[in-house]
């Protein structure tokens, strides 16, 4: 048996998508930074709390993005 695949995207989708692409530039912008060289061992730890939060929401923004698209 075949499912309907769906023609548009529901707009509460296209929100969470939207939100979890702000969220990976965020990820990717303090990597970035914790790139580079002559960074304070307090940076470093800001830095690191930052992705930790980061990080955090990615992985329930994707849980979430997964629950709304299989419904």
């Amino acid at each position: 048996m075949a499912t309907s695949v769906p023609t548009k995207i529901e707009n509460t989708l296209k929100v969470m998508l939207n939100e979890l692409k702000d969220e990976c530039l965020t990820y990717i912008k303090l990597t970035n930074r914790l790139e580079l060289d002559n960074l304070s061992e307090e940076q470093i730890e800001e830095l690191l709390g930052e992705l930790t939060a980061s990080v955090t929401h990615l992985n329930t923004q994707s849980d979430n993005i997964k629950e709304e698209i299989e419904q």
